[in-house]
């Protein structure tokens, strides 16, 4: 197994660690507490990410503004729906639906973009968006807010990765690193106020392994992304749902029904047909693109190799 891919088995691995952790928590915190905690906590290891030609004080001079602080505003608005989701609805299942980010990103991708997709592409995101409604079957069971919350997710997470995509080329890495990260903590520390509950030393351990976990998973990725193509780091990302299956069993009594394994199946299945197709370009949902987009590049040219943002 080539190092980048062992790189990010691991970094994924990690990745379901830290939700999961997240995930029990509960209603115990405002969801907006503990996306504070956990972004504080994980947006550490950006410190030992910056390129050594560029200035922290230099991170806000933008060249297109507004476009940075749209990625910003969606990535904040994604981050905090896939906590609410984490903690309202069974694990597997917030995976399944924010795996649909492949498709609103194609859509955002032709309508923005104004890219061209052949009809296999078409044809695999349709079979992933019934693979999802084989999960959720709207229709026979009551859907909760924790689900549109995941969709929500994928949407905004789609946004951020396709205005990310048109960024990344001109803009410098501690910029598309420091507002975002502004944007988390700012957005989460002001909206978690109101509902504010001191966490208890037990409660701040977790959020900080939470936190530490997903920044660990960002320093992996960035290894994994380093040591081997996006085409062969991209279809690692489904590994999360395998985590998700295993970590709800066992730590929270979560046991999806034979439907919603086959809808598991074809989401991954789908998707990793897709990645293939892709080549290097591999557009599978993100995390932290930001850190791996490559330089110089058209805006077409970056790898989005990611996963719900925290």
């Amino acid at each position: 197994m080539p190092v980048g891919v062992l790189f990010a088995v691991c970094a994924y691995s990690i990745y379901s660690g830290g939700d999961a952790v997240i995930k029990g928590f509960g209603t115990s915190l405002s969801v907006f507490e503990i996306s504070f905690f956990v972004a504080l906590f994980s947006l550490l290891p950006a410190m030992f990410v910056k390129p050594k030609n560029e200035r922290w004080r230099d991170a806000f001079r933008l060249v297109h503004p507004r476009l940075v602080h749209l990625r910003s505003f969606s990535g904040v608005v994604s981050s905090i729906l896939v906590t609410y989701a984490f903690v309202n609805i069974p694990f597997a299942e917030t995976y399944s639906l924010v795996f649909m980010m492949p498709l609103f990103i194609t859509l955002l991708s032709v309508l923005l973009l104004k890219e061209a997709v052949d009809g296999t592409r078409w044809t695999l995101l349709i079979i992933g968006f019934c693979g999802v409604m084989l999960v959720v079957r709207p229709g026979f069971r009551e859907l909760e807010p924790g689900h549109l919350a995941a969709v929500g997710c994928a949407l905004f997470g789609a946004t951020t990765t396709t205005v990310l995509r048109v960024v990344a080329s001109v803009e410098k890495r501690v910029s598309l690193i420091a507002v975002p990260a502004l944007y988390l903590l700012t957005v989460n520390a002001v909206l978690m106020i109101p509902g504010f509950i001191v966490p208890t030393p037990a409660q701040l351990a977790l959020l900080a392994l939470s936190g530490s976990l997903v920044g660990g998973g960002h320093i992996l990725l960035i290894a994994a992304t380093r040591n081997a193509p996006a085409s062969q780091v991209a279809p690692v990302q489904y590994i999360q749902i395998l985590w998700a299956i295993g970590l709800g069993s066992f730590f929270y009594g979560e046991h999806p029904d034979l439907a919603a394994y086959a809808g598991m199946a074809v989401v991954t299945l789908s998707g990793l047909v897709n990645v293939v197709l892709d080549g290097t370009r591999a557009r599978v949902a993100g995390r932290f693109a930001e850190y791996r987009a490559r330089r110089p590049a058209s805006p077409t040219d970056i790898a989005e190799v990611q996963g719900p943002e925290i």
